[in-house]
C-alpha cells in the first residue's frame, strides 16, 4: 500500500477587505442570474506591510444554480509605500438556497453557512520588494458582509 503524499503547507499573506456598492443586477440569462458588484475601495495588510484597495474593479457573478454562485472579481491593491498589485480572483460560494439569497439582498449570514474559496492570482511590478507573488500560487476563504468583503489570502509552498 503506497502512502499518500503530504499536502503543500500554507502561509498566510494578504486579509483584504474590499468595499463594494450596490449590485448592477443584469437578470435571468442563459448562463444564470448575473450581476455585477462594483468595487468602490478597501484596505489590505499582510506581513510588513499595508495597503489600499483602489476604487476601481468590479466583482462578475454568475449564480447557475440557487445555491451556488461563480465569482471572477478584478481590483488593484496599492501597497502604502510600495507597488500596486493587481488580483484577479476566482471565486466559488456555495449554501442554501435561502443563505444566498439572502445574501443577495444584502443582509447579514453567518460565514458556517457559506463555503467561499478563492483562487486568487497576484501579480505586482518586477522590480518591487513583491516580485516574487508572480511566481507563486494562492488560494483564499472569504466572507460577504452586507457591505464588503473579507478576503484571507494564503501562499501554497
Amino acid at each position: 500500500m503506497t502512502t499518500p503524499p503530504s499536502p503543500p503547507a500554507l502561509t498566510w499573506f494578504a486579509s483584504v477587505d474590499v468595499d463594494v456598492d450596490q449590485p448592477i443586477t443584469i437578470g435571468s440569462t442563459t448562463d444564470g442570474v448575473r450581476r455585477v458588484v462594483p468595487i468602490r475601495g478597501g484596505r489590505a495588510h499582510g506581513q510588513g506591510w499595508t495597503g489600499e484597495v483602489l476604487d476601481a474593479g468590479a466583482d462578475f457573478q454568475q449564480y447557475s444554480s440557487p445555491g451556488l454562485a461563480h465569482l471572477v472579481a478584478s481590483y488593484v491593491v496599492e501597497v502604502d509605500d510600495g507597488p500596486r498589485l493587481l488580483i484577479e480572483n476566482r471565486a466559488l460560494r456555495h449554501g442554501a438556497p435561502e443563505a444566498l439569497e439572502r445574501l443577495m439582498q444584502g443582509e447579514p449570514v453567518s460565514p458556517d453557512e457559506i463555503y467561499f474559496r478563492c483562487l486568487p492570482r497576484i501579480t505586482a511590478p518586477e522590480d518591487s520588494d513583491l516580485a516574487w507573488v508572480n511566481s507563486r500560487l494562492f488560494i483564499g476563504t472569504g466572507t460577504r458582509l452586507p457591505d464588503r468583503v473579507r478576503l484571507d489570502f494564503f501562499t501554497v509552498e
